[in-house]
């Protein structure tokens, strides 16, 4: 793997029981589930994915390897014999043995209902993506159908394939969009204002909720604006870094913002298992006379502009640019909803078996503040603040939660002429949230 895409394995060797970089998937299982086959069937999917058999190498320089053999861990606990989130909480902690090949484990919980068991998954994120897991699921799937198997199927590339074609990229093109769009300089980075320490750790976890109805009527108000939907994200997260800096006149915004990755000419891309998603920064000047409705519409631009290079990673662009990377104090990620096969479902269904919705646990970043927007089971939108409780306390984190979705709601009463102040009158009254400063580094 190039170096500059090992800064999760390189910080998670280091850092392996405080989670970091771990994340998590859950749902449950309705129907007969027989583990000696269930095992077998996540054996298959191993020994046929090249990414799942990979360890990491520090010497003579960090690498990935990939290993002949990798067993399934999978374990199975009674009903009653394991608290639910403690469970999720020491799966998380425990992290992953990079020198050992296999960045995912599962758990199976009995619920004690009848032919009920609640599935969890856990996966490192510097060697698996959220898209990946889905590919996998589907994959497992298919194995546990065919009695623990996988079937023969179609040649689809590896992540053998995505490296090699990532080696033979020409930078050029990519480092000129780079420095030509970021700006020398960018002032707005945290939504919060200096404050005093926070007295908390940990990483944290706020959460506010926009129905299904809201979701739905913001989605038909961004369409009708030719706007996706990480576009209004991307706004409202925008207005919360400008009311931080408390300032006159332009102000330079510039956060993270993830993509897939898989918008790439390599063939069957979006099957591909391997770390393909990465963050980019966006950034934009705003103004409080500005309409919003421009705004929108710069940002959009912004991100189809960067489209063409979403396989390039921060630590490039930090490269190419010299721009310190401050610039990436936070984050906002959209995250797929999964989409199951459908003649895969017709077929669980045949034998007795359906899945609930998948739940997910984002991993926690390095960064100070992130916001992850994900789809509920019943079309509903949860925003979570994932934060470093050190820098950012819970009480805070809950109010830019809350003040993000009262502006994705507020957002569908406009018609764009609004100007950014005006929008933000909606906040007048809301406290400025506020960020401890950094932790210094360790002495060495």
């Amino acid at each position: 793997m190039p170096w500059h895409r090992c800064g999760a394995l390189l910080d998670s060797a280091a850092n392996r029981s405080t989670g970091r970089h771990v994340e998590q998937t859950w749902w449950h299982w309705y129907g007969p589930l027989d583990t000696e086959r269930f095992t077998a069937a996540w054996q298959s999917v191993i020994d046929r994915e090249t990414l799942l058999r990979a360890a990491f190498e520090w010497a003579p320089e960090p690498r990935l390897v990939f290993r002949p053999h990798a067993r399934a861990e999978v374990v199975r606990h009674r009903a009653g014999s394991v608290d639910w989130d403690e469970l999720l909480e020491r799966d998380r902690l425990h992290g992953f043995d990079l020198n050992s090949p296999g960045p995912l484990r599962i758990n199976l919980v009995d619920t004690g209902a009848p032919e009920v068991t609640r599935v969890l998954l856990t996966f490192h994120h510097g060697l698996l993506d959220a898209l990946s897991v889905s590919v996998l699921h589907n994959e497992f799937s298919r194995a546990y159908l065919g009695g623990g198997v996988l079937p023969g199927g179609e040649r689809r590339p590896d992540v053998r394939d995505w490296l090699h074609w990532l080696e033979c990229q020409d930078t050029t093109a990519a480092r000129d969009f780079f420095c030509r769009a970021l700006p020398a300089d960018i002032s707005a980075v945290l939504p919060a204002l200096p404050g005093p320490l926070t007295g908390q750790d940990g990483p944290g976890r706020a959460e506010a909720r926009l129905t299904a109805a809201e979701a739905g009527r913001l989605h038909r108000w961004a369409a009708g604006r030719g706007l996706p939907d990480s576009s209004v994200l991307h706004a409202a997260w925008t207005l919360l870094l400008y009311r931080a800096a408390d300032a006159n006149g332009p102000v330079p915004v510039g956060f993270g913002v993830t993509v897939c990755g898989r918008g790439i000419p390599l063939e069957c891309a979006e099957r591909l298992v391997g770390p393909l998603r990465s963050c980019l920064p966006m950034t934009a000047s705003v103004e409080a006379g500005r309409p919003i409705g421009r705004l929108l519409a710069d940002l959009r631009d912004r991100a189809l502009d960067m489209a063409a290079y979403e396989w390039v990673c921060p630590t490039q662009i930090q490269e190419w640019t010299g721009r310190p990377a401050c610039l990436l104090q936070s984050l906002v990620c959209l995250e797929p909803a999964p989409r199951p096969l459908s003649d895969l479902q017709a077929r669980l269904a045949e034998a007795g078996i359906g899945f609930g919705h998948r739940h997910a646990g984002g991993a926690h970043p390095l960064l100070p503040v992130a916001l992850l927007v994900r789809e509920g089971a019943d079309g509903s939108r949860l925003l979570t603040v994932v934060h470093d409780r050190a820098r950012i306390c819970d009480a805070d984190a809950g109010l830019l939660a809350g003040q993000c979705a009262r502006l994705l709601r507020h957002l569908p009463t406009l018609d764009g002429t609004e100007t950014v102040a005006e929008v933000l009158g909606l906040l007048a009254q809301d406290p400025l949230p506020r960020i401890a400063p950094p932790r210094p580094a360790p002495a060495r």
